[in-house]
């Protein structure tokens, strides 16, 4: 991304603690990229947010199988997760499902994860 676009902050959520979202932080500060740090467990998931992230992204990429909480919750809440309504729900009580870090950029495009480079 060339950062001479990049005229107004732009929006990270996540959790601090998150190693990627730690990367992602740090890549944005060594860049000179002004951000805006949105944390899931103290200020919550917005659900507009979830709503513009699953609409540019869908949730199969949003919610995050992998992760620990995912595979603490029961058998039944991961089975209950079958389209976006369902995820969504499962991802606004649980935070930590979501892949991380969620970043909307300054032109409301989403992007999700990070590979050093957005």
């Amino acid at each position: 991304m060339n950062k001479a676009l990049i005229t107004s902050p732009i929006a990270v959520y996540g959790i601090p603690n998150c190693d990627t979202v730690k990367k992602a932080r740090a890549y944005l500060t060594e860049q000179n990229i002004e951000y805006i740090f949105h944390d899931f467990k103290k200020q919550g998931v917005p659900a507009d947010l979830m709503d513009i992230g699953l609409a540019q992204v869908g949730w199969e990429k949003l919610l995050n199988r992998k992760g620990t909480t995912w595979r603490k919750l029961d058998a039944a809440t991961q089975a209950s997760v079958v389209d976006s309504a369902s995820a969504k729900a499962v991802m606004m009580t649980e935070p930590s499902t979501i892949k991380r870090p969620v970043v909307v950029w300054n032109d409301g495009h989403v992007t999700v994860g990070f590979k050093n480079s957005f």
